[in-house]
């Protein structure tokens, strides 16, 4: 898993470049073509370390599209119906960690793990075959002239551009908690409150359906109060939600609730800040939203990987770290939530 994440995050920052010079379709093609292959190589691993080295190169396909999906969004709409359709997007891409760890089970445990990598072959097909029809959103008039290099060199202007930054942060800040949550939630679940392993599906996919309503309510209310407004909402409630964690798991009050319902509320406020945190960061550059799409994700994702990083780290045989994580998650969001507004 760490190995697929190492390749979805810094596979972005090459994808994103390349559909500002060329486009957004036959990137994402690329990328799929790249990930069935990488898919055909797991399913055909003869040890871990090769399973390992065509993960890396199937996520680096797989994130063509997920990257280029929100610049495509940003081709198409601004400003806070941007935010709305990105909320819209998260709504539908919810659908796959809620059904694909059930579907994967079910397979591992009927047929082994290996049909499980030839079904990502079979979607990835499917998935070509979309792509193939999909119209293309970037006008050959408003790609970039400039050659690779001069785009890639961009990215050292967007880190220093505030408003970008500070929307990239408040996302980036409650990435960390999410994925400290992943990471921490099956020992805090199963091993510590002695939830049974097969119950701890349904506690997840809670969490996912979370996600899909917090990018639902943001969908129907950001043209109304604005992306930025909501921002500084979700991480407000998710700071809030953090601070309770922290009493309860070092206190254990609530038992097992006490953790699990304040888990719940954070989690699900990444519906609201993710997808305005991105609507805020793209707004600002729109001649180059693919490179900055890709920057945004690379390290938002990236911060996530120092979430999982840091739950293993301070483990102490109680819940206690990842609650201090997530309200640390949920304090760094809100401050740079605060400057987004600030700022705007």
């Amino acid at each position: 898993v760490s190995g697929y994440l190492i390749g979805f995050s810094l596979g972005q920052l090459v994808w994103g470049p390349i559909s500002d010079r060329f486009g957004r379709r036959k990137p994402i093609a690329i990328g799929v073509v790249i990930f069935t292959l990488g898919s055909v190589g797991c399913a055909m691993a003869g040890s871990l370390t090769m399973l390992i080295g065509w993960r890396l190169v199937q996520a680096f396909g797989a994130c063509a599209g997920v990257v280029l999906s929100r610049a495509m969004v940003r081709d198409l709409y601004s400003g806070d119906e941007a935010a709305r359709m990105i909320s819209t997007l998260m709504v539908a891409m919810g659908v796959a960690p809620l059904l694909g760890p059930i579907v994967g089970g079910q397979m591992l445990a009927v047929a082994g793990w290996r049909p499980i990598f030839w079904t990502q072959v079979a979607a990835g097909g499917v998935i070509l075959g979309a792509v193939l029809i999909l119209p293309e959103t970037l006008a050959i008039t408003r790609r970039q002239t400039s050659s690779l290099l001069q785009i890639v060199s961009r990215y050292g202007g967007l880190l220093f551009h505030r408003r970008f930054m500070a929307n990239t942060c408040a996302g980036g800040f409650f990435f960390f908690g999410t994925f400290a949550y992943v990471a921490g939630s099956p020992f805090a679940y199963i091993t510590y409150y002695h939830v049974p392993p097969g119950l701890y599906g349904f506690l997840f996919g809670a969490g996912i359906i979370g996600v899909m309503t917090g990018s639902f309510v943001n969908a129907r209310l950001v043209t109304r109060f604005g992306a930025a407004r909501l921002l500084y909402g979700g991480s407000l409630i998710g700071m809030l939600a953090g601070v309770v964690l922290a009493l309860t798991s070092r206190t254990d009050i609530g038992g097992f609730a006490g953790l699990f319902i304040p888990l719940l509320v954070y989690v699900s406020m990444t519906g609201l800040v993710i997808a305005n945190s991105f609507a805020g960061a793209l707004a600002e550059f729109p001649a180059m939203a693919g490179s900055a799409s890709a920057l945004v994700g690379a390290l938002q994702y990236g911060s996530g990987m120092l979430g999982t990083a840091l739950v293993g780290w301070f483990a102490d045989g109680t819940p206690w770290p990842l609650g201090c994580i997530i309200l640390a998650a949920g304090i760094g969001s809100v401050v740079c939530a605060r400057l987004v507004r600030h700022w705007s």
